[in-house]
């Protein structure tokens, strides 16, 4: 019943916005769920934050595509417990591999895979590097403390509109 809740809220956050991204793409550890794969058994149960399916839902629903985009030394483990949740199929594009790179190399490759410019994207992670490193690339970025929620999906989509009307600004003058 929670789910359906934040689905439905998510989705009244989502109809706010005219300028929506065409992709949100997520970390996974402290992002979608809150612990390291690499910590954990492929024999285990994972489960997400508590806002995180609603949110995915809602994205889904309206028609943005999601991807991942996560450093994890174990895209093993990664991919069986997105399957093991049922969301695996979810995402356009799943960048899960062990990088030095701040993510700029998983960014590279969700691009060429999508086609999505930076600009139309919208970033959630843990880790101010990555926020820090993939707002360069003109990525609407969000930094999260404690997993992805209703707030901080509100703050994304009002950055990415704030960003979208100043980008538009600078294309007429």
């Amino acid at each position: 019943m929670e789910e359906e809740r934040v689905k439905e809220e998510a989705l009244q956050i989502i109809g706010v916005f005219q300028a929506l991204p065409r992709l949100v793409v997520f970390d996974l550890d402290y992002t979608l769920w809150p612990f390291y794969c690499e910590c954990r058994s492929k024999r285990e149960m994972p489960c997400l934050y508590p806002h995180a399916m609603g949110i995915l839902k809602a994205l889904k629903d309206k028609g943005i595509n999601i991807a991942i985009a996560s450093r994890s030394p174990t895209p093993d483990i990664a991919k069986t417990f997105l399957d093991k949740l049922g969301i695996q199929s979810m995402f356009v594009a799943q960048e899960i591999f062990s990088s030095w790179t701040h993510k700029t190399e998983h960014f590279q490759r969700i691009h060429r895979r999508t086609g999505v410019t930076f600009k139309s994207m919208l970033f959630f992670d843990d880790e101010g590097r990555n926020i820090e490193a993939v707002s360069k690339m003109g990525v609407t970025s969000i930094l999260v403390d404690n997993g992805v929620n209703l707030e901080k999906l509100r703050s994304g989509l009002r950055k990415f509109a704030l960003a979208s009307v100043s980008c538009n600004r600078k294309q007429v003058e």
